[in-house]
């Protein structure tokens, strides 16, 4: 059964270990994080490296792992640890490495399973935010892969596992609970078909790959270090990725996962379905279905924070904000002044009220935090802008900062807005806190 709260370790904890493709040395950290912050790696071995969160806008490339990246850092083969972290009920953790990728382990998550038990596992006084799928997505590939998602009472996956020419077809279905998973899915090792890995091998990649991280299939042979866990340990092992690569939409499911010859491409394809679904029913919902109190903001309480008013006021309301985060709604109508003059018989949202919006939605963040109260949250800078896509009348805009840094008066944040759960517009900026005179 799901926890209704949010959890997250109750210590830090660390383990050593080798990196599958570079056979580097690599040291991964665990570390308990506040309510909201999610699931977050960062490299420690270099300066100033950011943070960066696993969620599908951060993907890069899905091969025969998963990949996120901000800019130039890359984080390879990132799906086991999210899919122990997910697997075991730990919403809020940061993910700290000494090199681009983690240590593979024994080619399964149980290695990281020990760690999360090691540490232990706390509530949080947060609700856990939770999706419920309300109808079926469905995804196909030129491939032959087939994924399906429809509604549940609880968190299943069904998989059917298909190797080349048929070989060592397997099913395995399951619900996903902490318990089942430790046993049942978390000690299923990777493996590969020797024909896909040999061509890597001749190149000197996969450095790390061994016999004791995973099972090679050659022909009808099976080439492994100790028998299979399992009779059908490979449609386990792609349950066990499902699950870390569907951790990047970065909400708890609900709903049931049909897959049939699942990768790491079409996993993270149906996670950006997933994420697109939720905005688009986030967009359908009028602002008095929002229920008020804990997370949530209504204009009254908007104003409150902010002395903007009338015809510069960019938030209608706050549906989500922590210590770290908060996500402001605007409708926009027809009825703003700006459409006017912008442009007449083709009314467009000026990208500069768009990052206007970020700032507001920023400044709300800054004032929340104690001592702030009554003071005012200047906008200094704004730097990295993109105007991705025009933002309309009809169009419900969601704007989303989360701060990067604060230094006594002085916060730094990244913005974006998003309708219909994609990007229209990003920035960074940088704020100043100041008294009210």
């Amino acid at each position: 059964m799901m926890n209704p709260n949010q959890q997250t370790l109750a210590t830090s904890v660390s383990v050593e270990g080798f990196s599958l493709h570079t056979g580097e040395k690599v040291t991964i950290t665990l570390h308990p994080a506040p309510p909201g912050h999610g699931r977050k790696f960062q490299r420690n071995d270099l300066p100033d490296q950011p943070i960066i969160e696993a969620r599908i806008d951060f993907v890069k490339t899905v091969e025969r792992s998963t990949t996120i990246a901000d800019g130039a850092v890359k984080l390879h083969t990132v799906e086991h640890v999210l899919s122990a972290l997910t697997g075991m009920g730990v919403d809020n953790c940061l993910v700290e490495m000494t090199a681009n990728e983690p240590p593979i382990g024994d080619g399964s998550a149980q290695p990281y399973v020990e760690m999360i038990k090691k540490a232990g596992i706390v509530e949080q006084p947060v609700p856990r935010v939770i999706y419920e799928v309300t109808e079926p997505i469905h995804i196909e590939t030129k491939s032959g892969s087939i994924l399906t998602i429809v509604p549940d009472a609880g968190y299943r996956i069904s998989c059917t596992n298909v190797g080349p020419d048929g070989r060592f077809t397997q099913y395995y279905s399951t619900e996903i609970t902490p318990a089942i998973y430790e046993k049942e899915i978390a000690p299923a090792r990777t493996f590969v078909y020797f024909e896909d890995v040999k061509p890597l091998m001749d190149k000197g990649l996969i450095k790390g790959g061994s016999l004791e991280n995973a099972v090679v299939i050659r022909g009808e042979q099976i080439l492994s270090k100790e028998p299979l866990r399992f009779k059908d340990e490979f449609a386990r092992h792609k349950i066990l990725d499902i699950i870390g690569d569907l951790a990047l939409f970065g909400r708890a499911i609900k709903g049931h996962i049909i897959a049939v010859k699942p990768g790491h491409g079409p996993n993270t394809d149906l996670a950006k379905a997933i994420a697109k679904q939720h905005a688009k029913q986030m967009a359908l919902v009028p602002p008095n279905m929002t229920p008020k109190g804990g997370e949530v903001l209504d204009v009254n309480d908007v104003m409150k924070l902010l002395p903007h008013r009338y015809p510069f006021l960019m938030v209608d309301r706050v549906v989500s904000v922590n210590d770290e985060r908060c996500t402001g709604v605007k409708s926009v109508t027809i009825n703003e002044p700006y459409f006017q003059g912008h442009f007449p018989g083709h009314p467009v949202m000026p990208g500069v009220l768009q990052v206007e919006a970020m700032a507001q939605v920023g400044s709300i963040l800054l004032l929340r935090t104690p001592g702030n109260a009554g003071k005012i949250g200047y906008f200094m800078s704004a730097d990295a802008i993109k105007f991705r896509k025009p933002v309309v009348p009809g169009d419900t805009l969601f704007i989303e900062v989360e701060m990067t840094s604060r230094r006594r008066g002085i916060a730094k944040a990244k913005g974006r807005c998003l309708v219909n759960g994609e990007v229209v517009s990003e920035a960074e900026m940088m704020f100043g806190i100041v008294d009210a005179k």
